[in-house]
């Protein structure tokens, strides 16, 4: 069985995880889900990358899933212990040397039809059930700007296999942008399940089971 690094995406928490870490543990898997530093503004992607790595310890077999902005710190981790596999789930794909403020403009971002505004329900949320919406935004945290100001440090994407789980009905992340940007950024087609941005509370046993089978 795989021990499941779980890196979630900005002002996110380990909590957003739990629904799909209970799934994974149920298939007889190790989760390793860990609060990144967000709200600290001295914290960059080398203290990020720290707390994932420090959180692994001597775990082996591992197979590192990111979400979102999880996508700048998954490969740093990749860089510094042996992973089996990288999933980036809805996930940013940094180049060398870019900044996370700079990948929007960069990648040719296109948002979706539909002005959503500030609604971060409507964005994010909007397939998931009301009650755990609420609870979600209530548990989110602040997200400093500090790793998306500076380079990203590697020279290349590390070598480890790496999967992309688009999902179709991401308003965040558009699907047909998606896929153009995985093929530009990685080179390989995206792997694509139903659901909104914040599919770990939407579906999270179809995620879980999407997850192993990628293994």
């Amino acid at each position: 069985m795989a021990t499941c690094v779980l890196i979630h995406g900005a002002g996110d928490r380990a909590w957003h995880w739990h629904l799909v870490a209970d799934e994974l543990r149920a298939r007889r898997h190790e989760v390793v889900a860990v609060d990144l530093p967000s709200e600290d503004e001295s914290a960059g992607l080398s203290e990020y990358a720290d707390t994932v790595v420090e959180a692994i310890g001597d775990r082996g077999d591992l197979v590192v899933v990111a979400h979102s902005l999880g996508g700048f710190t998954a490969p740093l981790v990749c860089a510094r212990v042996p992973a089996d596999l990288l999933v980036l789930v809805a996930g940013m794909v940094p180049a060398p040397g870019e900044r996370g403020q700079d990948w929007w403009q960069n990648t040719g971002y296109a948002p979706a039809p539909g002005d959503h505004g500030d609604d971060e329900i409507a964005l994010y949320l909007h397939d998931v059930p009301p009650d755990l919406a609420a609870e979600a935004l209530a548990k989110s945290r602040d997200q400093t700007m500090t790793p998306v100001r500076e380079p990203w440090p590697l020279d290349a994407w590390p070598e480890v296999p790496t999967r992309y789980l688009l999902c179709r009905d991401d308003r965040s992340f558009p699907a047909d942008w998606t896929r153009r940007m995985v093929r530009d950024r990685l080179g390989i087609e995206a792997d694509e399940i139903d659901g909104g941005h914040c599919v770990y509370l939407s579906r999270p046993a179809e995620l879980a089971a999407r997850l192993e089978s990628l293994q």
